[in-house]
């Protein structure tokens, strides 16, 4: 496991749950800032490992990429026979994650949005900027999709068939965190939002929440000082271990472990059960604005 920067907290923000828990109780702990560990089920991936395992992953591609919407795979090297078995079994696992979301979170229904999939064969990048550096803490926001609010909801899966785990690294509460960095954040300029639409740099009108979301990671990431002295945890998911969470709110780092699905969700603010649990709502009270 890579080495620790600052003292590890003693008690992660880890939620083990079963699927024999009752029904609401995933949704209260992930809009509270838990990450949560399923570890007793099964995706069977059985016939599918020469596609999985090979070097599936074009030079220079952190993940291979596939919309559930079109059926598209991106980023992928593997050609014929091999590719058509990448995509299928990648398509399973999103079907898979999306039938446990709606399980274990019923009350989200019909609101839920389904995202990409992508499937991470490869450890993190050494040579990335600090930017796209996800070994650094920060939370997730995109600068090209703006989400107007919506929280960003991920359900992963370790397959790796060497024994190896996947190691993250999980930080302070979303309010701790944006208290740290707002005061340096800078309003959007009148306009921009629909500017950036209308030449095509976002997919959707970026607002002044996405604005700021986008700023609270970039500083974190560049923040040496923040990096190296933040509290944090340290946690590790073994092969076989299932984990969901709102990586809009949860402040985290992937510090490495290769071989790993990932299934991305949407959810309007509005469905959730708790939404001045929001990373939304929260940054609302912080500056005293209306940011959507």
């Amino acid at each position: 496991m890579p080495a620790q920067t600052a003292p590890a907290k003693t008690q992660p923000p880890v939620a083990v749950l079963s699927r024999q828990d009752p029904k609401g109780q995933a949704a209260r702990l992930l809009e509270h800032g838990s990450v949560l560990l399923l570890p007793d089920l099964d995706f069977d991936i059985a016939g599918f490992e020469d596609a999985l395992y090979a070097q599936v992953s074009n030079e220079g591609v952190k993940n291979i990429s596939y919309n559930p919407a079109t059926g598209e795979l991106k980023g992928a090297a593997a050609e014929g026979f091999a590719r058509e078995q990448l995509v299928e079994i990648v398509a399973r696992y999103s079907r898979w994650a999306e039938d446990l979301v709606r399980e274990l979170m019923p009350a989200y229904g019909a609101k839920l949005q389904v995202g990409r999939t992508s499937w991470r064969p490869r450890s993190a990048d050494h040579n990335l900027s600090k930017r796209k550096d996800d070994r650094r803490l920060h939370v997730d926001a995109f600068p090209s999709t703006p989400l107007q609010g919506r929280r960003i909801l991920r359900v992963f899966r370790n397959v790796n068939p060497a024994g190896e785990s996947r190691y993250w690294r999980v930080g302070e509460p979303f309010a701790d965190y944006a208290g740290r960095f707002l005061r340096n954040a800078r309003p959007m300029a009148p306009g921009a939002g629909a500017l950036l639409q209308a030449l095509g740099v976002t997919k959707g009108r970026r607002t002044a929440y996405d604005q700021l979301m986008l700023q609270l990671h970039d500083q974190a990431k560049d923040d040496d000082g923040y990096q190296a002295a933040a509290p944090h945890w340290d946690v590790s998911f073994p092969p076989g271990a299932t984990w969901m969470v709102f990586t809009d709110a949860v402040v985290h780092a992937a510090l490495g472990g290769r071989y790993a699905f990932e299934q991305t969700f949407y959810l309007p603010v509005a469905a959730m059960e708790d939404e001045a649990a929001s990373p939304l709502r929260t940054l609302e009270r912080l500056t005293g604005k209306a940011l959507v």
